[in-house]
């Protein structure tokens, strides 16, 4: 069965196909009609673009404006930006609702932020701090119980005490877990 479907494989591969069309496309220029005595446009392009060379030197326009900008006060150099803007007709940026975001402590709205922070917390962690070195083997059994990884995933876990066990935990299963890995001969805490 095998030699047959090799044998016609084979001879798939080494026979000429009869008729395969050719296919092309053409170019058509039928979207933009092109003056056909016009001479191409030759584009300058660097041999080699370094975005680390340095920068050819601003006009003597540019630096006039510069300098004219510096001369000003603090006061009139804030208001050229939105002189600029109205000139310019640039969009209005709208302001980013921070609502929903943590951006750390701002000074003055200490009050509030201080009763959110004392809601009481749901999710925990149970971390493993140590072990009897005897009990090594009843805190593995126990770290499978609860988790579902291997026994090599229990055991790397176990020996590289202090370590996280289980993550976003209710506090009862917390408890649960904390007192079975004390009964096993470990130290587990609540975070």
């Amino acid at each position: 069965m095998r030699i047959i479907t090799l044998s016609r494989y084979i001879c798939h591969l080494t026979r000429p196909r009869a008729f395969v069309p050719f296919q092309s496309r053409a170019f058509q220029p039928d979207v933009v009609s092109r003056d056909s005595k016009a001479k191409p446009i030759k584009y300058k392009i660097p041999q080699v673009y370094n975005p680390y060379d340095p920068r050819p030197p601003p006009s003597d326009k540019i630096v006039q404006l510069a300098e004219r900008i510096g001369a000003l006060s603090e006061e009139e150099r804030g208001l050229i930006m939105p002189a600029l803007a109205e000139r310019l007709k640039l969009p209005k940026l709208q302001p980013i609702s921070t609502e929903g975001m943590d951006l750390g402590s701002e000074g003055g709205a200490a009050g509030p932020k201080a009763e959110e922070k004392k809601a009481e917390k749901t999710a925990f962690d149970v971390k493993l701090e140590k072990f009897d070195a005897a009990a090594k083997i009843k805190v593995i059994k126990e770290v499978r119980a609860f988790t579902n990884l291997g026994l090599k995933e229990a055991k790397d876990l176990v020996e590289k005490v202090p370590a996280v066990l289980k993550q976003g935990v209710t506090k009862e299963e917390a408890n649960s877990i904390i007192e079975k890995i004390k009964a096993a001969g470990g130290v587990a805490v609540m975070e």
